[in-house]
């Protein structure tokens, strides 16, 4: 009864816990982002998709534990059908003399005390039923097999002018499209790269092969004459440091925020205070009450956007990385704050081979080389001079965005 009840409920377990889950989603959601839904006046709208996830989860509730409670009746009933029995066989057997009253009351026993862990095993279901279909969820993520340290068979380069080559790479997120086909890039050491095109060009992509969140396709992309297959990632992401276009911190001070950039467990006062003075950081936490020992809270909302920035920067100057990725590192700071980190850029950066990834191309006309990409190809190479005089695309981005910007400025 048990083997034929268990699987049924199982699976509304199953069913159960998922729902649960997509409902905490949505709640953890929606109080994330509680002042955009009260901007725009989606209250109603939230709690309606409450509501409907909370009947979808009470439905599978209500299903699970019903085909769990079922069975302590089931069980009940089937020991009083053996009471039953033994009082009927016992009776008759009591009055035509061939058994005695007293074996009849001990098979009464015996039918109790048999049916007793057949009981207690009913009440255990509805427990045992809810802990595998958590643990089918969590095995889930755990049997997820990590990312293999693959081989490339190529030979390394010796005495290679390049820090960074892309040969003939080919890289898809799916398994039938390519985004990028035979994309080729040389990089020089002390380069600042600059990569520029509109969006879905191909240019956070770039960036995450450097690092190997994902691997080529085909072709090779080299560090210093190796394929970085033949380089696990931990050593080769220690080689890099990365600026996102969204901060994150965690809850902490922000001198604790700052020293996450080391390498070191124990990073020197002097050595975090060049960083943070370097990236204008030191600036604004002198004026705060609690200077360093300030608790930044959940996702550092209580410091501005801008200030927030200053720190991942100046975070990732602290790692002293040999290539330095910055992923719209000043599209969120205002144009006083960008200046004062374009200056420390230019200190920081020297000797050191750099990417920047930007749409507001002023921060970038002072690169070494300008990458500019469309639909994962590099469509024109050079320095801004060069690639305003051949009128190109990248001319035209540029001059579309300062017009916008004049108009608006006409607007004022």
């Amino acid at each position: 009864m048990i083997g034929y009840v268990a699987p049924k409920s199982q699976k509304q377990f199953a069913r159960q816990q998922k729902r649960l889950g997509t409902l905490n989603d949505q709640v953890e959601e929606t109080y994330s982002g509680h002042t955009i839904v009260k901007t725009y006046n989606r209250e109603e709208a939230e709690i309606e998709k409450f509501v409907e996830q909370s009947a979808k989860l009470n439905e599978s509730s209500w299903k699970a534990q019903f085909l769990t409670g079922i069975m302590m009746p089931l069980v009940s009933f089937a020991r009083d059908l053996g009471y039953f029995g033994v009082a009927i066989v016992g009776g008759i057997g009591v009055a035509n003399g061939t058994v005695s009253l007293g074996n009849v009351q001990a098979f009464i026993q015996y039918v109790n005390q048999f049916s007793q862990p057949v009981r207690q095993l009913a009440n255990l279901a509805n427990t045992i039923q809810v802990t595998i279909a958590s643990c089918e969820r969590v095995f889930e993520v755990l049997d997820e097999e990590p990312m293999k340290e693959t081989e490339s068979g190529l030979a390394p380069k010796e005495n290679t002018d390049y820090k960074i080559e892309f040969e003939n790479v080919e890289f898809g997120y799916g398994e039938d499209e390519l985004l990028m086909t035979d994309f080729n890039l040389t990089v020089k050491e002390g380069e600042m790269i600059a990569v520029v095109g509109p969006t879905g060009a191909g240019k956070s992509t770039l960036i995450n092969l450097l690092e190997r969140f994902y691997d080529v396709k085909g072709g090779s992309i080299r560090y210093e004459g190796i394929d970085t297959r033949d380089i696990e990632r931990d050593k080769l992401r220690s080689k890099f440091s990365m600026v996102l276009q969204d901060t994150w911190l965690f809850n902490g001070t922000i001198w604790e925020n700052l020293k996450y950039g080391s390498h070191e467990e124990n990073p020197s006062e002097e050595d975090i205070l060049e960083a943070a003075e370097a990236a204008h950081v030191d600036d604004f936490v002198r004026r705060l009450p609690d200077g360093y020992d300030t608790v930044l809270n959940e996702e550092g909302t209580n410091i501005s956007q801008g200030q927030r920035q200053l720190i991942t920067i100046a975070r990732a100057f602290l790692a002293d990385p040999e290539v330095l990725i910055l992923d719209e590192a000043t599209s969120s700071v205002d144009t006083r704050t960008e200046i004062l980190i374009q200056r420390a850029m230019g200190k920081l950066l020297e000797n050191r081979t750099s990417f920047v990834v930007a749409h507001r191309l002023s921060t970038i006309r002072d690169a070494d080389k300008i990458i500019v990409m469309n639909h994962g190809d590099v469509i024109e190479t050079g320095n801004h001079e060069e690639l305003m005089e051949q009128e190109g695309f990248y001319a035209d981005l540029y001059n579309a965005q300062f017009q916008s910007t004049d108009e608006q400025l006409q607007g004022v």
